[in-house]
């Protein structure tokens, strides 16, 4: 255990977070998303959700502020009634860190696959709420 950093952050994931530079992306998995197909590196994340993930990360890294929209969905696949909660919940965690972000950019379910495949790394977590995918763009911190 180390003081100011949450519990849900192992020590793998802490190793991934430092070794990522300006521009890596890190994509938040849900249950479903077939992260050891896809992933370059692939941090498990089991019994934990995206929430609280994202939660546990958000204070560790700096968003990419050189990029219109550093944190990107997976979009509902068209025809899919679906409404997806848990983005609500994703825009408040980040903007308790990240004041000054506005909105996700939103990708089409193929393409975010392909996005996922150039990722630094994919975190699986055990979330079992639809379309709770989730990428973050890391920046630089500013002395």
């Amino acid at each position: 255990m180390l003081k100011g950093i949450s519990p849900a952050i192992s020590p793998e994931l802490l190793k991934i977070l430092m070794e990522m530079g300006h521009g890596d992306e890190l994509v938040i998995a849900d249950g479903n998303f077939p992260g050891a197909s896809i992933a370059r590196r692939l941090v498990r994340a089991d019994g934990l959700s995206c929430p609280t993930m994202l939660d546990a990360i958000m204070p560790l890294i700096a968003l990419d502020q050189y990029v219109e929209k550093p944190v990107a969905l997976m979009a509902v696949v068209p025809g899919d009634t679906y409404k997806p909660t848990i983005w609500d919940e994703y825009r408040r965690i980040v903007r308790q860190h990240e004041p000054a972000f506005t909105d996700f950019e939103m990708i089409e379910r193929f393409a975010f696959y392909d996005r996922a495949r150039a990722a630094y790394a994919v975190l699986a977590t055990s979330e079992s709420a639809l379309y709770a995918n989730i990428i973050l763009k890391k920046g630089v911190i500013k002395s």
